[in-house]
């Protein structure tokens, strides 16, 4: 089974709105999931989903957050799988490249390893096209 979700975009913004969008607190809360986060070593956070988006928590550990790449572990509610996120932003002629990676998926137990591997991949289709509409509101925001 593939492991590895990868997705990729290169966004008409400044990396340092793209980083502040994925790291911190108050814009996650803005444009993906109700967040308790900090872009810190460490840190204990917990993405909390509306009654919309199926009530689900996702909690886990900030591994890496230095500038414009940041990795932290992911535990779905109900679960006791950890997977890993890896955000990698890299600046690109006055544009950003964001590069999302979610692994680990296989660690599932069986069947339910490929269920969350389409899962996984559809929601973060979705969120790529609420960062990009995000920061498209913001840059015409200010």
């Amino acid at each position: 089974m593939k492991d590895v979700i990868t997705k990729e975009q290169i966004l008409n913004h400044s990396i340092d709105k793209v980083w502040n969008a994925i790291s911190k607190q108050e814009e996650i809360s803005t444009w993906f999931i109700n967040a308790d986060f900090k872009a810190e070593p460490g840190y204990k956070y917990t993405f909390t989903a509306s009654e919309e988006q199926g009530c689900t928590q996702i909690q886990g550990v900030v591994k890496e957050a230095d500038p414009y790449t940041l990795v932290y572990t992911w535990v779905v509610q109900g679960t006791d799988t950890e997977t890993t996120v890896k955000w990698a932003l890299e600046e690109i002629n006055g544009q950003t490249k964001l590069v999302l990676e979610h692994s680990g998926i296989s660690n599932y137990p069986g069947e339910s390893a490929i269920t969350m591997f389409g899962h996984f991949g559809k929601g973060w289709d979705n969120c790529f096209n609420l960062l990009t509409e995000y920061l498209i509101k913001e840059v015409h925001a200010g």
